[in-house]
């Protein structure tokens, strides 16, 4: 156990991630990694050829994780634990990320609709040259989807900056037939394994 934190920061610009750590009780500050003038800090999120999605969600969250701490040092900012995490689903061993429009977003719930899919969460946490990760993974269901219903949700504009192009927490909760996992690790934080981390870091959680 390390010493006791009184904060963290939290390398995401999620609004749903900043939810959810307020849930829990913890005191953060976000670390805006993509305003940074330094090129060091950008994490590419390209897939590699061939690469398992479990792989590299990992992968990705590590990235973040070490780039956030990067940034912090920086900026010569007083030094908390940094927390990251990545989102992405699977289909059939097929990485799904964000849509990159309302036809790509169609595209995807088309192809979710009446299947199982998993919805894959890495979390991590570094500080001081120490970083611990766990992974959350969770089976969904989906209802059939019929394109009216696909087109009336991308009305909402929810689907744009999620991976598999939609939100459970908002009006596609309704599609969701069966979970299987962590619901908020399909918001994008899943908290049993981030207050599982954080407490070894030595970070008070609800």
């Amino acid at each position: 156990m390390s010493t006791n934190h009184s904060r963290i920061y939290l390398a995401s610009q999620s609004p749903r991630r900043r939810e959810l750590l307020k849930q829990i009780s913890v005191r953060f500050d976000p670390l805006l990694l993509r305003n940074d003038p330094r090129r060091e800090v950008h994490v590419d999120e390209t897939p590699l050829a061939g690469e398992l999605p479990v792989d590299y969600v990992q992968r990705i969250c590590r990235a973040k994780a070490e780039a956030g701490w990067e940034a912090l040092l920086l900026r010569k900012l007083r030094p908390y634990p940094v927390l990251a995490a990545d989102t992405t689903v699977t289909v059939n061993g097929k990485i799904i990320g964000k849509p990159d429009n309302n036809e790509h977003a169609l595209q995807i719930l088309s192809e979710l609709s009446g299947t199982q899919h998993q919805v894959l969460t890495a979390v991590a946490v570094a500080f001081e040259g120490r970083l611990e990760m766990r992974l959350s993974t969770t089976t969904i269901t989906f209802a059939e989807l019929n394109e009216t219903r696909i087109r009336r949700y991308l009305l909402t504009g929810e689907a744009h900056d999620k991976a598999g192009a939609y939100g459970i927490q908002g009006a596609a909760g309704a599609f969701v037939k069966h979970i299987d996992g962590s619901y908020t690790g399909v918001m994008g934080l899943p908290l049993f394994e981030t207050i599982e981390l954080l407490q070894h870091f030595g970070v008070s959680t609800a």
